[in-house]
Parts: structure tokens; sequence; C-alpha cells
């Protein structure tokens, strides 16, 4: 008998385990490395928290935009070719002057796309990744060796993953705005809803987003046979390798729908993780898994690609809404892939 995972709004508590790497080291090692990193967050408390400070009484950063991509990155290059002469010291100076430039960019965004406050960075991604199990009870069947099913990436910092599911809605608002503010997310595309217009994910692909597996038809999985399941996991698999030039490493279930059929056929054909959520966000409200209603280390949001005729709102007052709740909460948005 197969065993089916309905993840709906409600599931056991469970505490996911942590890696973290520290303590001294040389300059050139991982060690060093992230000694190095711990000084730069230091160095750049005081300059967070006094932009937050300088918000104006909407609550908007009062920075000034910064120069466009191409000048920018010209300074930032011209930096890191000085840091690399002065050494050690010169590359953590050259590293606070980057977060500190793209925060000052990042404010003049969120000013200018209406949000409530600037979204704060992210913390430089893990040397190595965590290691990922299947969440506490998720699990399948003789699934130990199978890709791994969760809700949460096992990490200490305070930070979020942010994903996009379906494709129906193509608001070329959000490419826009999710670029001004470089704010990482990852999509996750059903075929049947992108076929009309697959440039836009492209574009979406050329700004770094990475875009992984829904299924083609957005089927209830498990009411289906392992063949069936294949064709419509590996199907996707294949077409978003053959439109975009990769085969997806991560898959998400319709529904968040599973059983020990849907991960063999993924791992069949190159998956090799199972992302689900803990939380899921709208226009003018957030949804919770969990049994504290609150964000956690390492959670990972849920949204559609929706517009005004499924929402109150567009994808753009989405933004506006998760990232209000997200950074009221003392949380960046960090890159999944980053991490898993």
């Amino acid at each position: 008998m197969q065993l089916v995972r309905q993840n709906g709004n409600s599931a056991a508590k469970d505490d996911n385990s942590r890696v973290v790497t520290g303590g001294r080291g040389t300059p050139g090692s991982a060690r060093g490395r992230s000694r190095r990193r711990a000084i730069a967050a230091a160095l750049l408390a005081g300059f967070l928290g006094s932009a937050c400070a300088a918000q104006d009484p909407d609550g908007h950063a009062g920075a000034t935009p910064q120069p466009g991509q191409n000048a920018e990155a010209e300074q930032v290059e011209k930096a890191d070719k000085a840091a690399r002469q002065a050494g050690p010291a010169g590359s953590l100076a050259a590293y606070v002057d980057r977060v500190k430039r793209a925060q000052a960019a990042r404010a003049a965004a969120a000013k200018k796309w209406g949000l409530a406050k600037t979204p704060l960075p992210a913390p430089q991604p893990p040397t190595v990744k965590p290691k990922i199990t299947t969440r506490k009870g998720f699990e399948v069947e003789d699934g130990e060796s199978l890709p791994p099913v969760f809700t949460a990436v096992p990490v200490k910092e305070k930070i979020v993953f942010l994903t996009i599911d379906d494709g129906a809605e193509k608001d070329p608002e959000l490419l826009r705005m999710m670029t001004d503010l470089k704010i990482p997310y990852s999509a996750f595309l059903s075929d049947y809803v992108i076929s009309d217009n697959y440039g836009y994910f492209r574009k979406m692909r050329d700004r770094g987003v990475s875009l992984h597996n829904h299924t083609l038809n957005h089927r209830y999985l498990p009411g289906l046979s392992y063949d069936a399941q294949r064709k419509e996991i590996c199907g996707q698999q294949d077409n978003l390798e053959k439109l975009y030039g990769k085969r997806p490493p991560l898959f998400r279930p319709p529904y968040g729908n599973y059983n020990v059929d849907t991960l063999r056929a993924a791992q069949s054909c190159g998956v090799n993780a199972v992302p689900l959520w803990a939380a899921e966000a709208f226009p003018d409200h957030m949804e919770w898994r969990e049994w504290d209603q609150d964000l956690h280390p390492g959670d990972i949001i849920l949204t559609h690609f929706r517009g005004r005729d499924d929402w109150k709102g567009s994808m753009p007052d989405m933004i506006r809404q998760v990232m209000k709740t997200v950074t009221d909460k003392g949380y960046a948005v960090a890159r999944l892939e980053d991490y898993v």
C-alpha cells in the first residue's frame, strides 16, 4: 500500500538539524573567510542600523538612486581589483563597500516600488550547503534513499526563501520590480500555463531566477500510476531543459501531494530535492502551516503567479505584502539554490 502525504495547512511540529561552521583560519581558508564575514557583519551593523533609522515618516528609506547597473558593476570591479592588491584587509573593505552600495540601491528601489521598509540584506551563502533531510511526518515507505521532502532549510540565520508556483500570470511589472529590488526567488513552472509565453520565463531566467519543475499539467499525482506520474514529472524536466538550457534539480508536486511513486519518478529524471512550504503569501494576507503562525529561520514561502482576476491585488501588491511581513519580523530573503 502506498502512503500518501497531503500537505495542507497543518503538520506536526519538528526541529530541523543545523550545520554551523566557524573558528579561526588562514586568510585564504574557509575558516578565514567565515571569520572575515563575521567581522564584516559587525562593521555593517552600524550602517544597516543607520539606514533603518533614516527612513521617512511613511517608512521609506531616504536614499538617492545609484548609478545604472553597468556603472555600478564597473565601480565594484575596480574596488575588487584594488582590494585584491591590498590583501585580506582590502578584500574585507571591498565587501563592506559592496554591501553598502547594494543596500543604498535597494533602499531607492524600495521607495520607488512603494515598500513599507527597505528589505534586509541576506548574509553570504555558506561555503558548504546544509544537509537536507525529509521533515518528520512527511516520510514515505522505503523513502530513505529518495529525494528529501521539506518545508524549511536547516539554518541559524534569520533568512527565508521565496518561491512562486505555476506561471499563469505573466506580469512584466514583477520582472522589473524584483530586478530593481534584487530580491531572490525561485519559480516552479507547469507547462500547461506557461506554454502561451515561454519568453516571459526566459527573461526571468536571464535575470538570475532559477526555474524548476511543477509538472506538465498540474495533476493530482497520487491518483496516477507510476508511469503516468513519470510522464508528468520527467516530461516537464525534458521540456524545461529544452526551453531554458538546464535540467531542474528541484521539484514541487501540485498541491503538495505525493506518494512513494512520485519521489521515485522524480529521482529517475534528475530531481535531487522536493521543497514544499511553511507559509503562503497573498496580496492581502499570509497563511501559515506552523502551529505558532509565524516565520522561522529557513522557512520556505509559497506564492503563485496570479493577478487581479484571481486575487485582491496584483503580483507587485503580493510582493509588498510578503516583504512587509518578512522585514517587520527581522528576516531577509535568501536564494534557495545557495542552500539546497
